[in-house]
This record gives structure tokens, C-alpha cells and sequence, in this order.
């Protein structure tokens, strides 16, 4: 009898992306490849960025170059057609190497939901036949920016105003004027200030009262009496260029606006997760600085002997001890990241819209927690030797410092849900001063 082999498939190389997705498919991976190709000059720049407290301008060309600018934006539109899950898996491999160029790269990509889910809502039937061909106008105007121009954009909403119930309160006034609207305010968070093409400002109509006065501008880098607030001097995340924006009668010109009454607020309505969507990508850029400096206590630790017994250093008692906590807590992090995602990615969906925000709550303070307490094992495993502000162990233990506070602290999240759990009410994520006690 003859016996018939099949020939062995050799297997591709791994990933980093795959470290979190494990089941990527084709047309991810190819996507994924593209990321994988950045990643030795993101890593051998990030110690001087950090140092200087600014975004490489090479990476903008790097990016662009890979097509990465467009990573989620659809084909037609000139980009890679990808979806949340490729945006997650791309954060979370940038930030192994560069936490700053990843939250950088995140705040670019997010401007790319001013577009499709002002799309996403028209072919829902939200608008009506009057208002289609404006919104259609400007959201297909930020998707080919992105995509087939290959421009860097960056999204501002925060404001160092706050409310208590609400994420982000918009103070930022748009004001009518002849063939345009003049902005006036200050976004205080945002990356990629001074560095990108164009801003991408939400500001609230003077004319037009709460929420549905909210509408889109584009801003471009060069616009007079528009500038970088101030240079951000931040415990991490610190080339991220996070300069904020001052509007001073900043003049953007109608073709480059989206202000119809309720028009954005009614885009909303389409994400997924929470009020505009991706924010787990944020989350994945934690986990991804996590991933990287416990790759590298691991090593450092391997590689390193006791004189008297020439065993690695990682096998102490102390260092196992270590070891096995950190595990714990990276596959803590890894999970509840993967799971948010599959409930914000998966087609048709697992679970009603408020089940997956209710879940976000609480897994951003996990996620964000978990990574933090990988790089502070990762600081104790590499000792005073490795305790450096230039070096990845420095970085990574400011780095994910700031996911315990960016959007909102895992405290708040858990009380949010509570409050949401018994009261049928949480935080909003957008406000204005004139919807106050509405």
C-alpha cells in the first residue's frame, strides 16, 4: 500500500498584532504586515522622542508611505479597509515599541469616525433628503483626506472645562460669518498638535442650543488664529505631541464644516461601543506597552546570570514570585481587551449596545490597571540597574501611569455603571453650558 503525504505547510512568521488576535484572518494579516514594517523605526526612535517630548516628523511619511494614514478607511475611499479590530491590533503593536506614536496614531485614525458614521447614519435613514448630500459632502471629505490624500489629521474635542455629567464639555463656539463659520475656544487634549494637516474640531453652534447645536470643522494646521495651546510637559505619552489648540476667530470655510442641527449627535447613534466608537483601541495601546516591556524584563533577567551559581536571574524566588503575577495580570489585561473588541467587532452583534458600553466601563479600568502593574513587576524584576528615565522600563511605567487617568479612571468607570445599573442613568459623553439641567 502506498502512503501519500501531504506536503507540510511552512507556517509565516508570527505577528505582534497576533499575540492579541489569535484568528486573524487574510486580509487582517496582510493589513497587519504593513504595521509590522514601521515597527524597528518607531522602536529606535522612540527613547529620543520621549526624551524631547516630540512626535518624530519622519513618522508621518513612515506611516503614510505603509498606507497605515488610512488603515481604517474603506477602499473607495483610498485607504485599507480596515475595521476595529485591524485599529485595535495596530495600537497594540505600536505601543510594544512606542506608546507615544501609538496614541498619536490613534487620535489620527479616530478622525476617520466623523466620516463613517455620519455615512453609517444616512443609510440608516437619519437624515433627511435635504441634509444626505451635505453630510455625504463632508464625511466623504474626511475619508478621502485620509485615504486617498494620505493627510494627517487630528481630532479635538476635550476641553479643560469640565462637568459632572459628562465625558467632554464643549465650550468652543462657531460663530456665522460670510461663506463660513469663525471658531473661538481651546481644545486642551489632542495629539499631533502642530504635526498634522488638518484639526478636526467639534465645536457648538452660538446660534443653536445644546446638543444638537455640535457640529465638525476642519481646521487646517496653517489656519490664522488657530496655534498649539502650549507645549505639553506629560509624566508619559510624552511624544505624542498632546499641545492642544487655541482658536482666536479661526475662520473655516463651509465646505470644510458639518453643522447641520442635531446632525452629529444623530451620527453617534450608529458606534458601536461607546459614544463615538474605538475608544477600546485606546485601551489596546496600554496593553501593547505592557506586552513590550515585559518582553524585555524577561530577557534582560534571562540573560543575566548570579556569579556564584551562573543560573538567569529570573529564577530567584523573589523573581518567580514576580513572574507569575505579572503573567496573571498581562493575561488579565489581554482578555478583557480581546473580549471588548469581539463585542464592539463582531457581525451581526453579541450583545445590545448598552451591554457593551456597561462592559467598556469596566474594562478600560481593567485593561489600563493590569498594564500599569505589569510595568511596575517589570521595574522590580530589572532593579535599581534598570530603573532608568531613557530606557524602555522607564518608559513603560510612565507610559501606562497615564492610562489609569486618560478618558476616565477605572473608579469612574465602576461608579458609572453602578449609577447606571440602579439609576437607568450614567455620564453623558458630550455636553454644552446651555444643556446644563436639561
Amino acid at each position: 500500500m502506498t502512503i501519500t503525504q501531504k506536503p507540510v505547510q511552512q507556517e509565516t512568521a508570527p505577528l505582534t498584532a497576533e499575540r492579541l488576535l489569535l484568528d486573524l484572518t487574510e486580509a487582517e494579516r496582510a493589513r497587519m504586515e504593513r504595521v509590522e514594517s514601521v515597527l524597528p523605526a518607531i522602536a529606535a526612535a522612540s527613547s529620543s522622542a520621549d526624551a524631547l517630548g516630540e512626535f518624530p516628523p519622519g513618522h508621518v511619511k513612515l506611516l503614510g508611505d505603509a498606507g497605515l494614514l488610512g488603515l481604517v478607511v474603506p477602499e473607495e475611499y483610498g485607504g485599507l479597509g480596515g475595521g476595529l479590530r485591524d485599529l485595535a491590533a495596530t495600537t497594540y503593536a505600536l505601543g510594544t515599541v512606542c506608546g507615544s506614536t501609538a496614541l498619536a496614531f490613534f487620535f489620527h485614525c479616530s478622525a476617520s469616525s466623523r466620516g463613517l458614521l455620519p455615512l453609517a447614519a444616512a443609510e440608516a435613514g437619519l437624515y433627511s433628503d435635504d441634509e444626505v448630500p451635505v453630510v455625504r459632502a463632508f464625511a466623504e471629505k474626511v475619508l478621502h483626506m485620509m485615504g486617498t490624500e494620505r493627510r494627517c489629521l487630528a481630532n479635538f474635542a476635550s476641553e479643560a472645562v469640565k462637568a459632572s455629567n459628562a465625558n467632554v464639555l464643549i465650550n468652543t463656539l462657531a460663530t456665522r460669518t460670510e461663506g463660513g463659520w469663525l471658531l473661538e475656544g481651546e481644545k486642551s487634549f489632542g495629539c499631533l498638535s502642530g504635526t498634522a494637516d488638518y484639526y478636526l474640531v467639534t465645536a457648538r453652534r452660538a446660534d443653536v442650543d445644546g446638543l444638537d447645536g455640535l457640529g465638525l470643522f476642519l481646521v487646517a494646521r496653517d489656519t490664522e488664529n488657530a496655534r498649539p495651546r502650549s507645549r505639553w510637559n506629560g509624566l508619559g505619552m510624552r511624544a505624542s505631541n498632546n499641545n492642544g489648540l487655541i482658536m482666536e476667530s479661526a475662520f473655516v470655510p463651509d465646505d470644510h464644516a458639518l453643522t447641520i442641527p442635531g446632525g452629529f449627535t444623530r451620527a453617534t447613534q450608529m458606534s458601536r461601543g461607546s459614544w463615538v466608537g474605538n475608544q477600546v483601541a485606546i485601551a489596546a495601546i496600554y496593553a501593547g506597552v505592557a506586552r513590550g516591556v515585559w518582553d524585555y524584563a524577561m530577557e534582560r533577567t534571562m540573560s543575566a546570570t548570579f556569579a556564584d551559581t551562573g543560573k538567569p536571574i529570573a529564577s530567584s524566588p523573589m523573581h518567580q514570585v514576580l513572574i507569575g503575577e505579572a503573567e496573571e495580570a498581562l493575561a488579565e489585561a489581554h482578555l478583557w481587551l480581546a473580549r471588548q473588541i469581539a463585542l464592539e467587532a463582531s457581525d451581526p452583534p453579541l450583545l445590545p449596545k448598552p451591554a457593551v458600553v456597561a462592559s467598556w466601563k469596566l474594562a478600560k479600568g481593567a485593561i489600563c490597571e493590569r498594564s500599569h502593574e505589569v510595568a511596575l513587576h517589570a521595574l522590580k524584576m530589572c532593579g535599581t540597574s534598570g530603573a532608568q528615565m531613557d530606557n524602555t522600563i522607564g518608559r513603560a511605567v510612565r507610559d501606562t501611569a497615564m492610562g489609569l487617568v486618560q478618558a476616565f479612571p477605572a473608579e469612574r468607570g465602576k461608579l458609572d455603571l453602578a449609577k447606571t445599573i440602579v439609576e437607568q442613568e450614567g455620564w453623558a459623553g458630550l455636553t454644552t453650558p446651555d444643556s446644563f439641567g436639561k
